[in-house]
Formats: C-alpha cells, structure tokens, sequence
C-alpha cells in the first residue's frame, strides 16, 4: 500500500514537472541548460504526437468514407404514385421560311389546315393550298407529379412530314392527351432549334448541324387538368428499385426498420420494398417519406458487362472479377505489295533489245509476334483485366470479342449485355 502511494506521487511529481517545464518554456523563463534541452523535446515530441494523431484521423476518416459507399434512399427508389406522366398531341406550326411540307405530299397537313382555317371562319374547300410555310408536327411532353393548374411544362416538337426546317416557326394551340385519351395540357408557343440547315443558291453545297426539324418550346404548354392522387391518405407505399438488387432492398428495409420504426419495412421481390404508414403518421405521409428518403444505405450491383457493339463502347463494373485464364490476341496480316520496275537495254546490248516492264513482288507477313500471351490470375479484378488486355495492345473492338470468349471458356463471372 506504501509503495503504490510513492508511485502515485512520484507520477504526480512528473506530470507537475512536465507542466511547469512546458510552461517555463513557453512563457521563456530563466532554466538551466539541461532543463532547457529536456524541456524543449518534450514541447516538440507533444506536437509530434498531435499531428500524428490528426493525419491519422484523417487517412482513417477518408479510408471508411472510401470503402462505404452510401447512397440516400431518394436516390435509388421510385416511390408508388409518384411519377411523371407521358403527354402526346398533333399540331401545325406556322411561319416558316418555305421549309415546310409540300402540300400535295403530305395530305395530313393539308387537311390539318384546312381544318384550322374553317374554325377560324375561313372557307378553302375545293381551292388548291401552295403553301410553304406550314409544317405538321407531333407534341410531346411529360407531365410532373403533383402539378397543379396553370403549372407550365416544357414540349418538344418534332416535324412528321418532309419538312426541312422548322427555325423561326410558331406553334399553334395544340392539346396534349393522356393515355385515357383525356386533355392535361395545351402547348403554344415559338420554337427553338438547336441546329442549323445552310446551303448555297443553288443547293450546291449544304452544311447542317444538329437536328433543324425537331425542337422544343420551354413552358410552351399550361396544365389544365390535374392527376387526382392522394398520397397522404395512402396506408401502404410501395418503393421500386431502380437497379433491382435483394441486397440493396435488404439494406432499405434494416435501415428503415432502424430509424423510423420496426417491422414498418419488408421486402417482397429484389424490386420492391413495402412501408406500412404507421398510426402517428396517418394523413402525414409526406413527413413518413421526408423521413425516409434521407436515409442512407450501402447500394450493391450485380458483375455486369455492358457493351455496345455500334459504338464500340464498353463498361465494367468494378464487382467483374475473373478465374485464372491465359489471353492471347493477335491477327495475321499477310501483306503483297507489286512493283513495276522498267529494264531498259544498256549501250553495248545486241541489236533488237528492247525496253520491257518487270514486276517486283513483296510478301510480308505480321502474326502480332511481339504481342505475348497475358496470364490473369484467379480473383482478378477489373483493374488487372484492363491492365493485361492493354498489354496486349487490344483495342476496344477486339476487347469485345476477348469478353466473350472469356465468358464462353467460364472464366469470367460476370453478366454480358450486348445492345
């Protein structure tokens, strides 16, 4: 017992040392030399410390960051009910400079403005339309959830007929239908093309740049019927998953049942994730789902390869992982180049020589012998396909064949789509 007390205060009198020592040397009080040069590296070995525990913190901080990748639940789900709706109508747009349809080619169109004419009171049946200014054109748009009356949308407006242009046009007073085939919205408005049509007086020579015959009208079209959807009196939600994953709906429905209440989620397929609304929030679904939507989780995808084989795109994602496999690309590429090469008779040639033509042939023959064979161990990853493949010297359309022989031979465990 009396030594554990001598300890203690031979401790005590250390850390009263060290305080005042510190202290003496940062207020520059009058010490010994020795005193000093002890003092002085146990100032520094405590800075030392301090900036070694926050690089620490940091690596530590950006190495977790790093490995859990989260995503809010916002982000990754479609909740039941809320979603935008499909709006399609027919209509005519007006004033163009002679790039529109030519009357007697598109009948439609002719028809369409004689039908506009006789409601605008003016009578054409039977006389012979020339008109070049007038093009026929579909209406699109997508209608919000939850938009109200009067709420503007953007459309876009595309040319049905042989239309070269639709710059400079108006669109005319155009309802935008449902698939219940009822009104939601009317578009009108002047159209804005992101491209250009340019040619010469002749037609000789043309420039074009982008699409001239589609375009679209920003707020063109005002709401005029609602969708009657009732979301805070619903008692059941249903989440569709974006990219259908039972681990990614695993982890919404735990981390659901974590923070706004228990057995509140569940999962019925890798797509779906079903949320009783409980009693507290009954008529307040909205500040269920404010509550919900911020949640995060970590997102998990299948090993999937997509490639397009028109663009020669390819993209992996980083779960492809590959058995142990030997990959050897190369082509053979046997090459005849002919040279015509002229003999002529030199001085001293005997009489009757003549000039005649020789041909030369070359062979040459390329079987990719300085490409070697590249090995890729089991458990490969993306980075070490990509790494040997590049070795090789493959390019992204040779890459797509070596994809999917490797997936024929079993070795690559991921999934191909080819589109």
């Amino acid at each position: 017992m009396r030594q554990t007390q001598t300890n203690r205060h031979m401790a005590n009198r250390q850390v009263v040392l060290w305080a005042s020592t510190r202290t003496a040397v940062m207020d520059g009080t009058d010490m010994g030399p020795d005193n000093q040069w002890v003092a002085l590296i146990g100032v520094r070995f405590l800075y030392m410390m301090q900036i070694f525990i926050l690089i620490m913190w940091a690596y530590l901080s950006a190495f977790t960051s790093d490995a859990r990748a989260e995503a809010r639940i916002k982000d990754i789900v479609n909740f039941e009910g809320v979603r935008q709706n499909m709006l399609m109508g027919y209509g005519l747009v007006v004033g163009l400079n002679g790039t529109g349809d030519k009357l007697n080619n598109n009948a439609f169109t002719e028809q369409s403005l004689i039908a506009f004419l006789e409601r605008q009171g003016v009578n054409t049946r039977g006389a012979s339309l020339k008109s070049k200014n007038v093009a026929a054109v579909t209406v699109t748009a997508m209608l919000p959830p939850f938009s109200r009356n009067g709420s503007p949308i953007d459309v876009t407006v595309s040319a049905m007929g042989d239309a070269k242009d639709l710059t400079g046009g108006m669109l005319l007073a155009t309802s935008l239908y449902g698939a219940d085939g009822e009104v939601y919205a009317v578009a009108q408005g002047a159209v804005s093309i992101g491209g250009f049509k340019a040619a010469s007086e002749k037609a000789a020579a043309t420039l074009t740049k982008g699409v001239p015959t589609s375009g679209y009208v920003a707020n063109g079209a005002i709401v005029e019927k609602e969708i009657d959807f009732k979301l805070n009196s619903m008692a059941e939600l249903k989440m569709s998953l974006r990219n259908p994953d039972i681990t990614t709906a695993e982890a919404i429905a735990t981390a659901i049942n974590s923070n706004v209440g228990p057995g509140l989620a569940a999962v019925s397929d890798p797509g779906t994730v079903v949320l009783q609304v409980p009693a507290i929030y009954n008529n307040r679904v909205t500040q269920l789902l404010a509550e919900v939507e911020k949640l995060k989780v970590e997102t998990d995808q299948v090993a999937r390869i997509v490639i397009d084989e028109a663009s020669g795109t390819i993209v992996m994602g980083e779960n492809v992982h590959i058995d142990t496999v030997a990959v050897a690309q190369g082509n053979l590429v046997v090459k005849v180049t002919e040279t015509k090469e002229v003999s002529q008779p030199g001085a001293f040639a005997p009489e009757g020589a003549q000039t005649v033509t020789t041909t030369t042939s070359e062979i040459t023959v390329d079987d990719g012998g300085e490409k070697q064979m590249a090995v890729l161990k089991q458990g490969a990853t993306l980075k070490d396909l990509v790494a040997g493949l590049n070795a090789l010297g493959v390019g992204p359309r040779d890459l797509i064949t070596i994809l999917q022989t490797i997936k024929a031979a079993g070795a690559l465990q991921a999934e191909i789509q080819t589109r």
